[in-house]
């Protein structure tokens, strides 16, 4: 107990009293400094020492005084000793070495370069000395006093030399290694903290009992950051990593170590959409964005500007979310010189859509409003219908009528084979659209499939990540259910390729590799925000991770076409065209007359019905309700 206190009470000093100690040592340093030196050259007899010897201590001493106040020597921190410290005390031991000089020249001394060489070097190397032991003795004290979580960083590069930097400071971690992936570097010491090679990871994960790995590695070597965190999953460590410089500079020096991006989670590359037909396409046309208050919708407006459109319109029903995308975009839209107006409006409404289009001389519609969340629309069927299908076939029919050059319909994977209610309205307004087409000659019509967007309003990334901060747990419907993932900006730039690319008719899916499963993608959020996940076998981890069963609607796995048979290449590798069966334009209109008939008499078991009739492999009524 009398320890603890007494240690705890040499690490936590006054600031003034350790600056007054450090001002004190620095001068008696000096002062051994140079009586050392005499002792050396002139012998231990001081009655025999020149008079020019013994006047240069008062001038020495005052002199040094001076330089430790003036170069803030007493101010250096006993945490640690950096290059800037070492300089500065370099510096200081230089001008006492001239002083020393001018000194011993004017009182006309004896073997005056030598005496200042020795004296020189004396009190560099006493001054640094006296610091870093002052170190190493109050960092052996904070070991006593806390026991801290030891880390490795992998990256020797500037990054990870200034991490372990700062880290020298923390009272909860410790630097034990760095890993490197550059054979020159292995064997070295970066500030008493070894540089290993990769291949000696799990092994010195266990000798060193490494509990967490800092990845500081550039934004370039996303692949490489990829495999170490799958490394780390592995050896069930934790991982972090280290913002980039525009990071920490965008947070003005505050960035913390942060947890992976939505691309990041993927496990897989970015999708290049990177295409001159984008800008060709756009460039110069009236572009009207409907649900530009949402996920997708203000994505598509920030990648516009890019194409440099004559003006984007901004169509949302919500006021908050029509402000909050209007002054986000303002700023950029002025740099760019590119009008944007701001439309309150409901899809529903033809009356305010056809004013718009024609006050605005709108060119392209992109219509990304929707209610997309699969529960929620499952026990709101009727608001679901009436704004995903009736009103995209309200858009559709104005924007014929208003001579609308491209509409793109923004769909999902959902309306494959749809199990929900959502999906179910999905895939009925792409019906609608191929039918609209084959009436509209004028006016290019596209629709656009793709799987759960990262990041997006509702979508399993925010929502885990809420979680995990809250503590857990982490909700999962299903060990097994898996779905397609892509990121906010490569399903806005696929909706504009879409729209380059679009003949009538057609519907884009992207080639987006292998369902990720849920599962794995919890268990991965999880350890990358630094926690571990709760075993209840053995009582150890973090979060606990619920399975709570499958929602009315949701299936197991998600699917972007119906057959391979299907698919079709585009000018762009990974998108593909999906050709599948019509209705003929008698089944749409019998089909919207009863939808509209449902909506209206608010019944939704008729709505249900017609669904089930209309759509192959929708399940029956009750079959939903099960599953």
């Amino acid at each position: 107990m009398y320890k603890k206190m007494l240690i705890v009470g040499l690490t936590s000093l006054p600031y003034k009293l350790v600056r007054a100690t450090l001002l004190v040592a620095d001068v008696a340093i000096i002062a051994l400094a140079l009586s050392i030196t005499n002792l050396f050259l002139q012998g231990t007899k001081l009655v025999q020492w020149p008079a020019a010897t013994l006047w240069a201590y008062p001038v020495v001493l005052l002199t040094g005084t001076a330089l430790v106040f003036g170069l803030r020597l007493h101010r250096i921190k006993l945490v640690m000793l950096n290059s800037t410290d070492v300089l500065n005390i370099a510096r200081a031991s230089f001008a006492l070495a001239v002083t020393l000089f001018v000194t011993l020249l004017v009182l006309q001394g004896e073997q005056v370069f030598e005496t200042v060489l020795t004296f020189g070097t004396f009190a560099f190397s006493g001054m640094v000395s006296a610091r870093a032991i002052a170190v190493a003795v109050l960092g052996h004290l904070r070991e006593h006093m806390r026991k801290r979580k030891t880390v490795a960083i992998f990256g020797a590069g500037a990054a990870g030399v200034q991490l372990a930097s700062a880290l020298s400071q923390s009272v909860d971690m410790r630097v034990v290694a760095f890993f490197d992936d550059n054979p020159t570097m292995h064997g070295m010491e970066i500030g008493g903290i070894p540089v290993l090679s990769p291949a000696d990871f799990v092994g010195e994960v266990f000798r060193n009992s490494i509990a967490k790995l800092m990845i500081a590695l550039p934004d370039t070597a996303r692949q490489r950051r990829n495999a170490i965190v799958a490394m780390c999953e592995r050896a069930e460590i934790e991982v972090q990593i280290l913002p980039s410089f525009i990071d920490l500079l965008a947070d003005r020096g505050n960035a913390r170590l942060r947890t992976v991006e939505p691309h990041e989670v993927l496990g897989r590359g970015k999708v290049d959409l990177e295409t001159p037909e984008v800008a060709k396409s756009y460039a110069g046309r009236v572009v009207m964005v409907t649900g530009a208050g949402g996920s997708i919708g203000s994505e598509l407006c920030r990648q516009l500007l890019n194409c440099r459109p004559a003006k984007i319109i901004l169509f949302e029903r919500s006021e908050f979310n029509l402000y909050s995308v209007d002054r986000d975009l303002r700023d950029r839209a002025d740099k760019h010189n590119i009008p944007i107006k701001a439309c309150l409006g409901s899809i529903t409404n033809a009356s305010r859509l056809r004013n718009v289009m024609r006050k605005e001389g709108v060119e392209i519609v992109i219509h990304a409003a929707a209610y997309k969340h699969v529960p929620l629309v499952e026990d709101n069927e009727i608001e679901g219908a009436r704004n995903n299908i009736i009103g995209t076939k309200t858009l559709a029919d104005v924007a014929v009528e208003e001579k609308v050059e491209r509409f793109i319909l923004v769909s999902t994977d959902k309306a494959v084979r749809p199990s929900s209610v959502m999906g179910a309205t999905k895939r009925i307004a792409e019906l609608v659209i191929q039918d609209i087409q084959t009436r509209a000659p004028n006016t290019k019509f596209a629709m656009v499939r793709f799987g759960n967007v990262l990041g997006s309003s509702g979508s399993v990334l925010p929502l885990f990540q809420s979680q995990i901060e809250a503590g857990g747990p982490v909700t999962v419907t299903h060990p097994d259910v898996r779905r397609y993932f892509m990121t906010v900006s490569e399903a806005s730039r696929l909706v504009l390729l879409a729209g380059a690319y679009a003949e009538g008719g057609d519907v884009f899916v992207l080639d987006m590799g292998e369902p990720q499963k849920i599962m794995n993608l919890a268990r991965r959020l999880i350890q990358l925000s630094g926690r571990r996940v709760f075993n209840p076998a053995t009582g150890e981890g973090d979060i606990e991770i619920q399975i709570t069963g499958l929602r009315p609607g949701e299936k197991l796995c998600e699917e972007l076409f119906v057959t391979l048979d299907n698919l079709r290449k585009t000018p762009h590798a990974k998108i593909l065209r999906a050709e599948e069966a019509m209705l003929s334009q008698i089944e749409v209109a019998g089909m919207l007359r009863e939808i509209q008939s449902a909506i209206e008499g608010g019944n939704a078991e008729m709505l249900r019905k017609v669904v089930t009739d209309r759509l192959d492999g929708y399940p029956a009524p009750q079959v939903q309700r099960e599953a």
